[in-house]
């Protein structure tokens, strides 16, 4: 399975290329079949997630699902409910994207305000990544993952593991 070039995190599914949301279709399909034949992919073995959520999102079926996606691909996930926001000061921060940088491979952001997401991407020295469960939706339910065997649940999660390759790249 070759790797989905690794690009800025996008807003929405307009801002992917059709050629990088091809390369995530594909990659899922076969994450798919290889899990069909028996084949677990251990790709993400040994690497580590931070998954930063909003008050909303802390214990979602959505979280639980990105982290059961990472988990089948061997990664851990820690589940960091973090008290900031984007009217936090610049040091506070500073200091926990620093902390996070140290601690993990990448960190995957839900519900939490887009201001804040561009000030963790630029002070945490690992991929910040933003919205891939939307994302994920978006492409699980209106590109191509239809015509594939499986239920929603199913496209839904071989998509997620697709975009988590991808933030780890």
């Amino acid at each position: 399975m070759e790797p989905i070039p690794r690009s800025a995190e996008p807003a929405t599914l307009a801002a992917i290329s059709p050629s990088d949301v091809a390369a995530l279709v594909e990659s899922a399909r076969a994450l798919q079949c290889g899990a069909a034949v028996g084949a677990p992919a251990q790709w993400l073995r040994g690497k580590k997630f931070a998954l930063l959520c909003g008050a909303d999102e802390a214990h979602s079926a959505e979280a639980d699902l990105l982290e059961r996606a990472a988990v089948a691909l061997g990664a851990r996930v820690a589940h960091i409910h973090p008290r900031l926001t984007e009217l936090s000061t610049v040091q506070d921060v500073q200091q926990t994207a620093h902390m996070l940088g140290r601690l993990y491979d990448a960190v995957v952001c839900e519900g939490l305000a887009p201001a804040l997401v561009q000030r963790l991407r630029v002070e945490a020295g690992v991929p910040v990544h933003d919205r891939i469960l939307s994302t994920g939706q978006t492409v699980a339910t209106t590109v191509g993952m239809q015509a594939v065997p499986g239920s929603a649940a199913d496209h839904l999660r071989y998509v997620l593991q697709a975009l988590l390759l991808k933030a780890i790249g």
